[in-house]
Formats: structure tokens, C-alpha cells, sequence
């Protein structure tokens, strides 16, 4: 690219703020969408995306060189020494344009081609459909109805072309109210509680200023209303500061006022701005970056950046309009300013905490889909996805996932998703590789054919579903599955330190609970469903011998025996096929994948040996063919089923590294090979395919060795042979990126 001056720069130190006196010594590669820091002697790579790029800042040129300080979005921090001034003032120009596109249709989204995704195909957007929720929710009804007053964008540019309104309101009425609020922002329907009736609308704050007033608006909040008729008043939750919404009203804004707004209780819940909070945010930044900090200097710094004093504000609302919907059965109307920051905030938390199919991995995205996007959120403007206004850049998405994340510290077994699936889905918010959060409103993704020109991050995410679910969910459970009941104590709201201090290694432990448990889930049904495996071959066994049900093959008589030779060996056939460990404690060579499959191979031809068969000689078993039916029972196929299913998976402690030299951390999700029950890396396991020792026929997880032999053993070898598997060592990983910055260069 045109921006990309030095593609390279050797002899780079990385700084490490926790032990500054043992730098990381390394060559530093930009390219067309990462900057990537590459350490020969300690084998790790750290990888930078230019749009989750935050700031670049030149520090003071040093004796050992000219420092340059990355800090990100997603909360990452790197410091880089570069021998020489000119290069650092080159890749500092460079970042500069690179994490900051100037037009919308310079970001990555628009030339990102996904190698998971088969060309000549669309790129696998299964667009949003707005009506499927509220239909979920048995709207429309007598009392709702969907509306194509907007069906042009002309009403409101900020809100999807189908919304839901009261059956009352007519299209002047809606016309009206649209004028009196703020860009247009009408009340509309977001939620409908089904036990009562009682509703969830939002909107923006009205132009009232001192004195005027709207009898449209008026008529349609009236008619909201109507739709509970068991409550004879109705919440509107205004989320901003009182004094705020006050000092609003000298432009001409502000709120409604009790002198035209009839039978309506009124709430200031006192959510602060966004510019408080991206000072929060920055504060919260600084705190996290300390160079070994001590308790009073990270406790203070936490308190007086007052991060979780809105997180627990947001919250507050949230609830307050949760518990007013379910336990009162009134209806809430919420706006802040423009309705489009902190009623997207509190809208979406409270329907998360009344609504169990929200908190399902669909469910959360169908929420983002229609609380985020379809009404409105600024997220070209909020998260800086082009050349922006700081002053419009917040971090108000991050702190509705940091509330969703403390509910699921609250309620571990009440969500689908785990942490990683937050994590994954704030960073791609940034990241603009994919098209869902393009642009501040519906309306700009249509304009700019967003759905025909880039790829989904949801369907991106269903090929990766096992990554994110949580295994202490309980979907049914009493206490999980209706409404939360979150405890606002001061002292139940965390510091996130996997979000915050997600790159600092030395913090988090080294084996997170929830692969352990995942991976405890996944060997557990490995077995169970080869269990079923073996059951159902000796069912099919006594079918052959002609017995009963509730005799035991073991007990077969000495001549039965003998006439069954290979059945007799299929007894230590489980013993023979045991895989011997690969030892990933030092780095291995570059044979390491291909000892490891010549093992694999051996331990059959070992197992062959046993039964009386030349290790690569054709099998040869003796069968047993039922007269009935004609079925066929090979006992030496017998013998390779079950050793196609590793009965000891390695667990997960004091493993540092894939046989691929690639290091793991905290976040690094380490992979079981099903069928030798090896620790891998996504890289190394990046192949699926049936195990003929499962019963049921379904794809499983297996390393690149084991795909291979499997694949030559099987009889109908359908698929062209591979090449073999090389171990991306460091010696490798040079040309590879050298060719890659050329084509980029190019």
C-alpha cells in the first residue's frame, strides 16, 4: 500500500514495563492490516491490528534509540525502541494513516477475504429480521402494530424502516411526535414484557425547552398508556443527570414537563455524559499501565477514575426499569439526550436481565441487532472507526459489555456465552473486519450496500461456537432461566482485569476454569459416545453367536472361542493403541508432526503385528457374516475403531507451548486432539472429520497427523493425499511474511 514506507525494521526491542532491563530483541513487519512484532529467541509474534489502534505517540529519542508507544483500543500497550530515528518517524507516519482511514470504504471490512468461507458465494450474511423478535414476543397484537411510516428513512434516519407503535396512534400522531423529539427519535416499541403487558419503549429527549409543548407528543404517550391497561401510570426514565437535562432545556430541549404530561411518574437516574466517561475510560487506562504498581497506587487510581461507579449507575437504571416492567407491571419510556448512548445501554441491560433468550449466544446477538444497530448507535462516531471528532469517541459499547460481563459474574450458570465470546465480539467492534458495525445507523449500511460488499461477524462466530459457550450454563434451571435478580452492593461489582489487563501475562491464571470444563464436556461425550460405539457392536455380536441379551460374551464356551480368533484379540486392543505424550515443554524440531504421526501409524502396525498381519500388508480379517441380514463384522476394523478414540487426554497443566513452537497464554484456547488426545493450538488443529470409534457420525476436533491417517485408512479415500504438515518454526515464518509485505508493497 501507498502508506507502507518500511516494511520492515530489524534489531527492535520490545519493551516489557514489568522488567525493562530484558527487552525483547526482534524485526518489526507493517503490512496492509497488522504490525507485527516477531522475537526469534523467545518464538512469540505479537500481532497489532491497524484499527485497534488508539494512539501513536514518538517518546524522547533515548541512547539505545527512538521509543514509539502503541496503545490500543482493546486495551493493549506496546513500546518499541527503534535503532534508527528515520525509520521511526517513517512507521510512526505510516500507523498514523493506516489506523485512521480516512473514508469509510478504505477500511479493512471492504478487502478482508475470508479463507473459511467458499468463493463465488455470498459472503454468509443472514441479515437481522426485526419482526422475528417482536413476533417472539406476540407482537404485533390488539395493543401493538408495526408501522411503515419510516419504510423511506423519512421520518426518522436513525431508526430501521419497520418499528412498532401503539395500535391508537395514528400516522399524524406519529408525524407529530417525531418533529418534537430530538433527530427525529419517536417513541417506539423495544421491548414487551409477556406476563403483564407492560412495555419497554425509547426515544430522544423532547425540544421542549421552558415552555413549548406537542399534543401529538402527548396523544403518544398517552397511547402507550393505553396498551397496559392494568396500570393506570407509566415511568419515563430519563438517564441523564437532572442538572444535565436542565442546563438542555436553555437549547431548547430538555425534558417533559408535569404540567402537559398527565399520569406519568418521572425519573432522573443520573448516567453521565460521554465525555465524563471517556475521561473515565482514559483515567482507568492510565491506571492499568502503571509499571508496577503498588496496592495503594492501583486502588486509588481505580476509585478516583470512578470506572465502576458507572458501571454500577448503568446498572442501577437498568434494574430500575427491569423491576418496573416485571415486578410493578408498569410501563418505562427511556431516552437520554438522542437516545441513541444510554438507552442503548439501559435498554438492552434490562432486557437481558427479564428475558432468558437474550442471554443465549443467538439471543445476545439478536439484542446487539436490534438495540445497537437497528435503532441508532454512533459506532462509526463512538468507537472510531475513520478519521473522527475526539470528542464524539466514548466508550459506551465497552461498558455495556463490561455490565454484561458482571452479570455473568453474578449468575455463572445463566448464560450461554463465556467471557471470550464478549472479549471476541468487543474487539471486533473495532477491528472493522467485518461489516456488522459499519457505519451509525441502518440507513448508512444500506447506503453503502454493507451486507453485498463485506462479511458477517455472526456467521464468522457460528463456525467458532464451541469457543464461546459457557459449560456451567443451565438453560432450564428455576433460578437461571426467568428474571435476575443482580445484587447492586458497592462490593459485588469487579475490576475486569480480563479486559483491562487481558495482555499482562503475569496476572491471570495459567488454566482457566472454563476450558478446563469444556474440555472435561468434550471428553466425556468422546467417551460416552464410544461407549455406545462398543455397546452396539456386542449387541451386534450376540446377534451373530445366537445369544441372549443377558449373557456375556466373556462367558462364551472354550470352542466358541476358538472359532473367533479375532475377537479374543480385540480384549487388549484398547491396551496396545495407548499414545505415547508429546513433550511440549522444550520446543521440538521440525519433524516433531511428522514423528508424531509415524507413532500414531506404528502403534496400528504394532496392533496388526499382534493379529497376526504384516504392519503394510493388506488387511486380511476373518468374518462374521450373519445369514439373516448379510452383515459383515470385521474384527481388525473393530480393533482400528477403537483406537480412533483416545481414552486420556492431556490436561492442560504446565503445557507452555503447541508442538509448533507457538507459545499459549491465558487467552490462548488450547485444543484436545480427539483422537490422540494431544494439546494443539487453533493452527494445528484446524481439521474436522468422523471418528470411526464414535457412534454417532459427527465431525470432531482432530491434529493434522491424525487427519492424515485417518484419511489413508479410510476404504473409500475419497479425498487427494495431503503434503505433510510442517511446524511453522521461526526459520519459516521470515519468507512467509517477507512475501506477504511484498505483495502488500506491490
Amino acid at each position: 500500500m501507498e502508506h507502507i514506507t518500511t516494511p520492515k525494521i530489524e534489531d527492535v526491542r520490545l519493551l516489557d514495563r514489568f522488567n525493562t532491563r530484558k527487552p525483547a530483541l526482534g524485526n518489526l513487519y507493517l503490512t496492509a492490516t497488522h504490525l507485527i512484532f516477531v522475537d526469534p529467541a523467545g518464538k512469540r509474534e505479537t500481532w497489532i491490528q491497524h484499527m485497534h489502534i488508539s494512539s501513536v505517540e514518538k517518546l524522547p529519542l533515548t541512547t539505545s534509540g527512538s521509543p514509539l508507544q502503541i496503545r490500543c483500543k482493546t486495551f493493549q500497550a506496546a513500546t518499541f525502541v527503534i535503532p534508527r530515528d528515520k525509520s521511526c518517524q517513517e512507521l510512526y507516519i505510516s500507523l498514523q494513516k493506516l489506523s485512521k482511514p480516512a473514508t469509510l470504504n478504505e477500511v479493512y471490512a471492504f478487502h478482508y477475504k475470508s479463507a473459511s468461507f467458499q468463493p463465488g458465494l455470498p459472503p454468509h450474511w443472514d441479515p437481522f429480521d426485526l419482526t422475528a423478535d417482536y413476533a417472539r414476543m406476540g407482537v404485533p397484537n390488539s395493543n401493538w402494530c408495526a408501522t411503515s411510516v419510516n419504510k423511506n428513512y423519512e421520518i426518522c434516519d436513525t431508526y430501521p424502516k419497520m418499528i412498532y407503535v401503539p395500535v391508537s396512534a395514528s400516522t399524524p400522531v406519529l408525524v407529530g411526535s417525531a418533529r418534537f423529539r430530538s433527530r427525529g427519535r419517536l417513541p417506539v416499541l423495544s421491548y414487551l414484557h409477556k406476563g403483564n403487558n407492560a412495555s419497554m419503549s425509547r426515544c430522544s429527549q423532547p425540544l421542549a425547552g421552558f415552555s413549548a409543548r406537542c399534543l401529538e407528543d402527548e396523544q403518544m404517550l398517552q397511547a402507550i398508556l393505553n396498551t397496559n391497561p392494568k396500570s393506570n401510570f407509566m415511568y419515563i426514565v430519563d438517564t441523564r443527570p437532572k442538572i444535565n437535562a436542565m442546563v438542555n432545556k436553555a437549547s431548547g430541549k430538555g425534558y417533559e414537563s408535569t404540567d402537559f404530561y398527565t399520569n406519568i411518574k418521572f425519573k432522573f437516574l443520573g448516567i453521565e455524559n460521554i465525555h465524563v466517561m471517556r475521561n473515565s475510560l482514559q483515567k482507568l487506562t492510565d491506571v492499568c499501565e502503571l509499571k508496577n504498581p503498588s496496592m495503594e497506587a492501583f486502588l486509588s487510581g481505580l476509585e478516583n477514575s470512578g470506572w465502576l461507579r458507572h458501571i454500577k449507575a448503568i446498572m442501577d437504571t437498568s434494574i430500575f426499569i427491569a423491576k418496573a416492567l416485571s415486578d410493578e407491571g408498569v410501563s418505562v419510556l427511556v431516552h437520554c439526550s438522542d437516545g441513541w448512548d444510554r438507552t442503548a445501554q439501559t435498554c438492552s441491560l434490562a432486557s437481558l436481565i427479564l428475558d432468558s433468550y437474550y442471554r443465549t449466544i443467538q439471543g445476545f446477538q439478536v439484542l446487539i441487532e436490534k438495540e445497537w444497530l437497528a435503532f441508532g448507535h454512533k459506532f462509526l462516531d463512538r468507537c472510531g472507526l475513520v478519521s473522527y471528532d475526539s470528542r464524539e469517541f466514548s466508550p459506551v459499547f465497552t461498558q455495556f459489555v463490561d455490565c454484561a460481563w458482571q452479570l455473568t459474574q453474578q449468575f455463572p450458570c445463566a448464560f450461554q456465552f463465556n467471557e471470550r465470546f464478549l472479549l471476541e465480539l468487543h474487539d471486533h467492534v473495532f477491528s472493522c473486519q467485518f461489516g456488522n458495525f459499519l457505519g451509525n445507523c441502518e440507513k448508512d449500511r444500506v447506503d453503502n450496500s454493507i451486507s453485498e460488499r463485506t462479511y458477517s461477524l455472526w456467521a464468522y462466530m457460528q463456525g467458532r461456537m464451541a469457543d464461546y459457550y459457557n459449560p456451567l450454563y443451565k438453560a432450564n434451571s428455576p433460578a437461571t432461566g426467568g428474571i435476575l435478580r443482580p445484587n447492586l452492593s458497592p462490593q459485588m461489582f469487579r475490576f475486569w482485569r480480563g479486559m483491562y489487563n487481558r495482555y499482562d501475562n503475569g496476572v491471570h491464571p495459567r488454566e482457566p476454569i472454563a476450558d478446563i470444563l469444556n474440555a472435561m464436556k468434550d471428553h466425556t461425550s468422546s467417551l460416552t459416545d464410544h461407549v455406545r460405539f462398543l455397546e452396539n457392536k456386542v449387541s451386534n455380536l450376540k446377534d451373530v453367536l445366537g445369544m441372549s441379551e443377558d449373557e456375556d460374551v466373556s462367558d462364551l464356551s472354550d470352542g466358541k472361542a476358538s472359532s473367533l480368533p479375532e475377537i479374543n484379540s480385540l480384549e487388549s486392543s484398547s491396551e496396545d493403541s495407548s499414545e505415547k505424550e508429546l513433550d511440549t515443554s522444550t520446543p521440538p524440531d521440525n519433524k516433531t508432526l511428522e514423528n508424531h504421526q509415524q507413532n500414531q501409524s506404528a502403534m496400528i502396525d504394532n496392533n496388526r503385528v499382534g493379529r497376526g498381519m504384516m504392519p503394510n500388508s493388506p488387511n486380511k480379517p476373518i468374518h462374521i457374516q450373519r445369514e439373516d441380514s448379510g452383515d459383515i463384522l470385521s474384527a481388525s476394523l473393530l480393533a482400528e475403531a477403537v483406537e480412533s478414540v483416545s481414552l486420556n487426554w492431556r490436561g492442560f497443566r504446565n503445557i507452555r507451548q503447541c508442538v509448533c513452537s507457538s507459545p499459549f497464554d491465558h487467552f490462548s484456547r488450547k485444543y484436545h486432539c480427539w483422537k490422540c488426545g494431544e494439546v494443539f493450538c487453533i493452527r494445528c488443529i484446524d481439521k474436522q472429520t468422523t471418528l470411526p470409534g464414535h457412534f454417532y457420525e459427527r465431525p470432531v476436533a482432530v491434529c493434522r497427523p491424525c487427519y492424515r491417517e485417518l484419511k489413508q485408512g479410510s476404504s473409500e479415500a475419497a479425498s487427494p493425499p495431503m503434503s505433510p504438515p510442517t511446524s511453522p518454526s521461526m526459520s519459516t515464518f521470515q519468507p512467509r511474511l517477507d512475501n506477504l509485505i511484498n505483495e502488500n508493497h506491490n
